[in-house]
């Protein structure tokens, strides 16, 4: 049964990863930030931090107001770890499209694919740095197999993140994901959570379908 969660992560932490660092872009244009500078790279990732670690966290809470989850402090602090890894692809994304379309000079599909493995792999180091910087809030070690395996699939959102750019011309996501100057931005949010949420379904999907039992980061841990 790895549907059930995969729609839970959807719903309390990919979409609203993608919401957020789309609201984030937001404030940022409006404090005058460029899109090529560091201060718009920060500020965007800071949004997928929160989207993350807000979606995440009332997810906790109503889970543990049902009695559900593997209690409530250690929920939360999972969910400070997985915002952290979204702060660092989140923050990368910006200047990594920049790079494979502005100096590059790549069609959609090469940056696409070329951005979320960049962009997971940050999603992959953040994890892995904070397995250490929280341990001493109860955080566990090792999961390298079960962390690479999730930063595929946040590579997959990552990556569909990318329609969002209407300026691809061969954009063929453009008319689900673009967002455009003319609409509200929360339509913007909205597409933009809907890009994530759609990328990490489709290939979170695929890993649901043809990974054995235990070889899943999903599945839960073998029992002592």
């Amino acid at each position: 049964m790895r549907m059930p969660p995969t729609i839970e992560v959807i719903i309390s932490k990919i979409f609203p990863a993608g919401f957020g660092w789309q609201a984030a872009s937001v404030v940022a244009g409006n404090q005058g930030f460029e899109a090529d500078t560091v201060a718009f790279a920060l500020t965007t990732g800071a949004g997928d931090f929160a989207g993350v670690l807000v979606g995440h966290s009332l997810f906790s809470v109503m889970n543990a107001a049902l009695g559900r989850g593997g209690g409530l402090g250690g929920d939360l602090t999972a969910g400070l770890w997985l915002a952290t890894a979204a702060f660092c692809s989140g923050t990368a994304w910006q200047p990594t499209v920049n790079y494979l379309h502005d100096v590059l000079h790549l069609d959609f599909v090469p940056t696409a694919l070329s951005c979320g493995a960049v962009t997971g792999f940050a999603f992959f180091t953040g994890l892995r740095i904070g397995r250490v910087l929280y341990g001493p809030l109860g955080m566990p070690g090792g999961g390298l197999y079960n962390d690479a395996m999730l930063s595929v699939s946040i590579g997959a959102a990552t990556g569909t993140f990318v329609g969002t750019d209407i300026s691809f011309a061969d954009n063929f996501l453009m008319p689900a994901f673009g967002v455009t100057d003319s609409m509200s931005d929360l339509e913007g949010c909205i597409r933009a959570g809907a890009s994530t949420a759609t990328g990490f379904l489709c290939v979170q999907s695929a890993q649901n379908l043809l990974l054995p039992a235990g070889y899943n980061w999903l599945d839960p841990p073998p029992k002592s």
